[in-house]
């Protein structure tokens, strides 16, 4: 079966949002259908998302002379936090170079990608918004029915906020796009889904998303595909996670539970000398708010959780043997080993003293290399050939960072030990002769931030800007 991902990467003439919604029509008008009223309640949370990149034959060649040939492409994205989180696929914005993001209303934002995951074809974005933007409201796809009306909001072929409807064609599709990427467990529908519907969402007559919409069938009409909301959530969890993305580590494992009459977030397992342990919550507790944060999954409590401050005190609110309770949460306190490492292992956990340090590596020998560390206090390695073999096959390689000093630019933006650095400033690092061309100090006095490619894991990379002014 040949089929394409939403999104669409061509030169195109992108036309202009030149209208809004009217004043809304009496509840009394027979016009006010469902499917109206089910608009209007997510239109506010969905975001059109305009992209650029050099070609690729201009890629091939940065580092010769070669002529500047821009690619433009589109997507969608859900709103999922109010500070300006956004959900879409990750082939929206993979090796973009700019991200424009333009909201219901008209405003427009630059926005950067700032967690991914290849494999499940998901990212996150994140715009500097003027206002709290609007929540999209969060359904389940536990209960799915077939026939059951629904309908899809996106940028589709550029004509932004396009409203499409149908029904829920098949259930549990397994389909495959090409050799390096597949999907399971997809939801298929004939509501009408185009090229720039890409991470955009599948909603319920509730105006309840159920599905962000992934995939069409090439050559075909109405054939539609969307990855499932609960599924989508678990992703969307780990990209979320203030352990990834702030290096602040709670110490909680939990399970989503949905089921048709209710969703709740259970605690599992409680990390001895966590955050969460002296919080005092415990397996079986059943997070209910967290920061004034409905919670509903998981998804919901990294959210709650991101980019607090260390020292911060959190309400969290459990229910506990029926009766609620509320506890305080202090965010970065307690020492441990990462939440994600103790639910891949059953491994009796190591707790890590606040007094152990590893030692800084020797001064580098290379000026290049040196001067990674002046900037951004990272000390870099060339990947050895079986770290270089074990990397996924996109990528074509990358330099390990061996330390991160403690207060340096690196370590403000969450960089830690471990982590390959795939890119600077769009440009492959995948050795000193890179690292010599990025590193010119003539073209890092014209630039105010640089922007990094992070890869950690395995499992999916951080892309940020560093403020580079802050380093002199």
């Amino acid at each position: 079966m040949s089929l394409i991902r939403t999104g669409f990467l061509a030169l195109v003439v992108v036309l202009p949002l030149t209208g809004g919604f009217c004043r809304a029509a009496p509840d009394n008008d027979a016009r006010m259908s469902p499917l109206v009223r089910a608009v209007q309640l997510c239109r506010k949370s969905v975001v059109n998302i305009h992209t650029e990149k050099n070609s690729d034959e201009d890629r091939d060649s940065r580092f010769f002379a070669s002529k500047s040939r821009r690619v433009t492409g589109m997507g969608t994205g859900i709103v999922v936090d109010e500070r300006g989180y956004i959900v879409t696929n990750y082939h929206v914005v993979h090796e973009v170079e700019q991200i424009t993001v333009t909201l219901h209303d008209g405003e427009t934002y630059d926005g950067r990608a700032v967690s991914f995951d290849r494999s499940h074809d998901l990212a996150v974005i994140h715009i500097d918004a003027k206002h709290p933007l609007t929540v999209m409201p969060m359904g389940t796809s536990c209960d799915l029915m077939l026939a059951e009306q629904v309908f899809a909001v996106g940028n589709a072929f550029g004509y932004e906020h396009t409203v499409t409807a149908g029904i829920i064609s098949a259930l549990s599709r397994d389909v495959e796009v090409d050799e390096t990427q597949s999907y399971k467990n997809l939801i298929q529908t004939d509501a009408s889904i185009n090229p720039g519907n890409s991470g955009g969402p599948l909603l319920n007559m509730n105006g309840e998303v159920i599905g962000i919409n992934v995939a069409i069938r090439a050559g075909a009409q109405r054939i539609g595909f969307a990855i499932p909301i609960d599924d989508a959530r678990v992703t969307i969890a780990r990209l979320l996670s203030p352990e990834r993305l702030n290096g602040v580590i709670h110490g909680v494992i939990t399970s989503d539970v949905k089921t048709p009459e209710s969703r709740k977030l259970v605690v599992e397992q409680v990390i001895s000398g966590s955050a969460a342990e002296k919080c005092g919550l415990k397996p079986g507790d059943v997070i209910r708010s967290a920061r004034d944060v409905d919670v509903q999954d998981s998804a919901d409590w990294e959210r709650a959780l991101l980019d607090m401050p260390a020292g911060k005190v959190l309400d969290v609110a459990v229910l506990r043997d029926g009766t609620e309770v509320k506890l305080p949460f202090t965010v970065g306190v307690g020492t441990t080993v990462p939440v994600a490492a103790m639910a891949a292992t059953s491994t009796p956990a190591r707790t890590v003293a606040a007094s152990e340090t590893t030692s800084a590596p020797a001064r580098a020998t290379d000026p290049i290399l040196e001067s990674t560390w002046k900037l951004f206090g990272i000390r870099l390695q060339e990947l050895s050939e079986r770290e270089q073999r074990s990397l996924d096959s996109r990528y074509k390689g990358g330099m390990k960072i061996v330390y991160v000093k403690s207060g340096g630019l690196a370590s403000v933006h969450g960089i830690k030990s471990g982590d390959i650095l795939l890119g600077l400033d769009g440009y492959e690092t995948l050795g000193v002769r890179n690292l010599s061309f990025i590193l010119q100090e003539a073209r890092l006095r014209k630039m105010d931030t640089l922007s990094f490619q992070i890869l950690r894991s395995g499992a999916g990379a951080l892309i940020g800007r560093m403020n580079l002014r802050s380093a002199q």
